[in-house]
Order: C-alpha cells, then sequence, then structure tokens
C-alpha cells in the first residue's frame, strides 16, 4: 500500500509537470518597460520626508512589482508571463531614446513616470501602448491626447471635480482661492475654475501669494493677510510646490476649512483607506517597499494588474491583442467598482478619496451625483467636453 501511495503520488507529480510544460507551450512572454527620470528631484530626500499630499513617496517601479506578484498564480495558470525592465531617462530626449531602445528589444508595452514633455516624446516614437503612472496634466488628456497614451494617474481636473463635488454636498459654497505663483499652479488654478463652473460655487476672491526668503516679501505669505477681508465657505489653496499648502489649516482669518493641496485633498489612494480590501493591498505593498502606499503607488501597482490582465486574456500574444485587452479590459481597482479605461481620452475611470492626511474622509462622486452612463464620468472631462482630436 505504501509503495502504491508513492507511485501515484509521482504518476500524480508527473502529470502536474506535464500539464503547467503542455500549458506554457506555445506563451508569448509580454515585456514591459518602464522609463523614469534620472536623479527625480520629486524623490529628493528631503521632499520625501515630508511626504506632501498628492506627492510620490518612492520609485514606482515597486509598486508595479507588487501587483505582478499579486497575479502570478493568475499568470502560471493561463501560462502566461510579464517581465518589467526599468530605464532611467536624465531627458526628454534620453527618454526618446529608451523607448525606442525597448520597443526594438521587444517590449509591447511602455510606462512612463515623467514629465508631460517627455511622455508625448515616448508617446510619439513608438508604436505601443503607453501607460502613463505619475503626470495628471489635463492637457495630456485633451488636446496633446494620443492613441495609445493611457492614464492610471487621475487628471487635474478628476481632483478638483472631486473637491468641488466634496463641496457642494457640504454647502460651502463660497470659496477663497489662493494660488502659488509657478506657471504650473497657473495651469491647475484654470482646472479649479473649470471644476468651480461646473459644479456652480462661486469664488468671493482669487489671491495669489508666494514663498521668499526676502524679508519685503514675507507679507505674501502671511496667512492671516490673505485670508482676511472676505466672507467664504472654504479656502482653497492651489500650490503645486506644497510647502504653504501644509502650513494654511488652523491659520485662516475665519474659522474655515482648507481644501485643494492642503487640509482636504482629493487623492487616487491612501494607505489609510479601510474599505473594498485596501488595508490588504496597504500592508502588501508596505511589507514589499517599507514605505506607505501613495497615490502615484497606486497607479503603478493597478498597471501591474493591467499587464497581468492583458497576459492573462491573450497568453500566446500576439502584442496587438495585449494592447487591445488594456484598451478595454476592467480592472479591480479596490474601490469597490470595476474600472476602464475612457474611450475619449484614454483616462481610467476611477472612484477619488478625500483625505486629510490622516485618513479618508470621504469618496467622490459624491453621493447623489448623477450620470446618463456612468456616474465616474463625473470626474474629469465628460465625453461631450472632448478635445483630443485623436480617434481610437
Amino acid at each position: 500500500m505504501r509503495m502504491r501511495a508513492k507511485a501515484m503520488r509521482f504518476r500524480g507529480a508527473a502529470l502536474a509537470a506535464l500539464f503547467a510544460a503542455t500549458s506554457g507551450a506555445g506563451a508569448a512572454v509580454l515585456k514591459a518597460t518602464l522609463i523614469t527620470p534620472a536623479d527625480d528631484p520629486r524623490l529628493e530626500r528631503s521632499r520625501v520626508e515630508r511626504a506632501y499630499l498628492g506627492h510620490p513617496g518612492g520609485p514606482l517601479a515597486e509598486a508595479v512589482e507588487v501587483g505582478l506578484d499579486e497575479a502570478k498564480f493568475e499568470l502560471d495558470a493561463a501560462g502566461a508571463e510579464v517581465t518589467l525592465a526599468t530605464a532611467p531617462a536624465a531627458s526628454l530626449d534620453a527618454a526618446r531614446a529608451a523607448a525606442v531602445a525597448a520597443e526594438k528589444a521587444g517590449a509591447a508595452v511602455l510606462l512612463t513616470d515623467l514629465p508631460a514633455d517627455w511622455t508625448l516624446a515616448v508617446a510619439d516614437a513608438v508604436k505601443l501602448p503607453v501607460l502613463n503612472l505619475g503626470d495628471p496634466s489635463d492637457r495630456l488628456r485633451q488636446q496633446d491626447c494620443r492613441a495609445r497614451l493611457f492614464h492610471l494617474i487621475p487628471s487635474e481636473r478628476m481632483r478638483s471635480d472631486a473637491l468641488a463635488q466634496t463641496l457642494v454636498s457640504r454647502k460651502w459654497s463660497k470659496l477663497l482661492l489662493l494660488v502659488g505663483g509657478s506657471p504650473q499652479d497657473a495651469l491647475r488654478a484654470a482646472t479649479v475654475q473649470a471644476s468651480i463652473k461646473r459644479y456652480g460655487l462661486q469664488v468671493v476672491a482669487t489671491k495669489p501669494f508666494k514663498l521668499s526668503a526676502d524679508p519685503r516679501e514675507r507679507d505674501l505669505a502671511n496667512p492671516l493677510l490673505l485670508t482676511a477681508g472676505n466672507s467664504y465657505d472654504a479656502v482653497w489653496v492651489v500650490d503645486s510646490d506644497g510647502e504653504f499648502a501644509r502650513t494654511l489649516p488652523y491659520r485662516t482669518v475665519l474659522p474655515r476649512p482648507v481644501v485643494g493641496d492642503g487640509g482636504l485633498v482629493a487623492l487616487a489612494w491612501h494607505a489609510q483607506f479601510e474599505r473594498y480590501g485596501a488595508p490588504q493591498v496597504s500592508r502588501r505593498f508596505a511589507k514589499a517597499a517599507r514605505r506607505p502606499m501613495t497615490a502615484q503607488d497606486w497607479a503603478a501597482w493597478m498597471a501591474g494588474k493591467a499587464l497581468a490582465a492583458a497576459a492573462i486574456a491573450a497568453p500566446k500574444g500576439p502584442a496587438t491583442a495585449w494592447a487591445q485587452a488594456i484598451a478595454k479590459g476592467t480592472l479591480d481597482g479596490s474601490k469597490g467598482t470595476n474600472l476602464s479605461f475612457r474611450a475619449w481620452d484614454g483616462q481610467l475611470r476611477q472612484p477619488m478619496l478625500l483625505s486629510d492626511g490622516q485618513g479618508v474622509i470621504s469618496q467622490a462622486p459624491a453621493e447623489g451625483m448623477l450620470h446618463p452612463r456612468d456616474v465616474l464620468d463625473t470626474l474629469g472631462a465628460d465625453a461631450p467636453e472632448k478635445l483630443c482630436p485623436t480617434a481610437r
């Protein structure tokens, strides 16, 4: 009996090995390359230590790998495989060259964590799907869109729409808008104004601020002076740098909430989100990367899931099948609903989380928001607002 049991176990193991070999026969490897800035100033140690809400907390390759590792069982069962390479680039031209080299080396998908102009250079240099993990610029989804460019990080318009919906739901309709002096702040302030108009809010005053080491300019960043002289329900601060915004709550003349880049912030993810399996996701990432999961990390984790889902849908390829699976598939982002890419701008539909840095206060779309097709399309530019000239 003992010899028979051993023989049966041997035959079982042999059959399992044969099945694994057979299921993997003819399978193609989905190769992906992540292109990132060399010596990324966003990841400079002092900035990362400050942990500004909405800013990256570390290299995104870690989160992509976590997403792929979590899908290993399903990949093995389908006889599929995904590999990830990384390519740092020190300039726009270097990013373009890295994309071309990756395509020649057999990459089927490119992932980018690059500035907007660099991202466009990469997308224009290859004929591959490009997954944007880190740049929220609306122009990448609108006038500068590309047919094979997909966005996992929420756009600036999605973030401002989420905040505007939250303000409407709380009847905080009169806003004081404080705007930083950088060109990026000016662009983002225009996006905020579009969301304010969309949801019927009112700006009682718009005031610029400036952080400066010059004693003569100290008053330009004085919260008491900036928030005096008007009646408002909330202060909306636009501060891409983040240093002024984080010090603004509890320092306004009127006891009012602060939203935007300080106080209440709209994010793709926060490590304290406690629904839909999110704590498990955050814990797995923290164990692997030894840091909390940020919004950018969530976008990169979703990219890993998208790559795995494409490989499972078409284990033998070809690359066109993988590209189609990415564009048309649905993903589970541990946010309570299936997520998919919009046909008109390549943006991943997704709920947004509203956080003060300590926890998740609420979600958007806000309760009561309506849409004729998908309520997630109340966040970001909707189909009738399409400025993208490219057919997908």
